[in-house]
């Protein structure tokens, strides 16, 4: 069974390099459950579609907590600040 859905990572109007969203509600979700995590190119209040393909940004899906759901992370390539708040889809099987 893949149980699927979309979030949002909030970088916060002040910047940051790094961020993490905890997915929670997933009853069904096992410790040895895949999670994956991606961005979106849909448009948010603060960025376009295009700025969601060309963000040098890195998002994934880990630490899964039985019963209850995981995280996603979403950090920048080079360690520079992005700002606001952008589309994620996430996975688990």
């Amino acid at each position: 069974m893949s149980v699927q859905g979309t979030a949002t990572l909030d970088f916060t109007s002040g910047g940051a390099t790094d961020v993490t969203l905890a997915i929670t509600g997933q009853s069904s979700i096992v410790g040895t459950s895949l999670v994956d995590a991606w961005l979106i190119p849909a448009a948010t209040t603060d960025h376009t579609a295009d700025e969601h393909l060309v963000e040098e940004m890195e998002v994934m899906a880990g630490n899964v907590a039985a019963g209850t759901g995981f995280t996603i992370y979403g950090k920048t390539r080079g360690g520079f600040k992005i700002y606001g708040r952008w589309n994620v889809g996430w996975v688990w099987n």
